[in-house]
């Protein structure tokens, strides 16, 4: 809840932090462009983009 100086309560949304992220696909030899968060940017760079799409069951290919 936000709550104003004259502690009127209103429901806060709060949405997560995406980006457009261009990253190389060495096994399609070419760039993939993905909206992720920042925290799935930083685990792309660990991981790896073949790793993430296989747990995430995508198809890099429609990308």
């Amino acid at each position: 809840m936000a709550v104003s100086h004259s502690h009127r309560r209103t429901h806060k949304l709060q949405q997560p932090n995406l980006q457009w992220k261009r990253v190389w696909w060495p096994q399609g030899k070419r760039w993939v462009r993905l909206k992720i968060s920042t925290k799935a940017i930083k685990t792309l760079e660990t991981k790896g983009i073949h790793a993430m799409a296989k747990e995430a069951g995508l198809n890099l290919n429609k990308f």
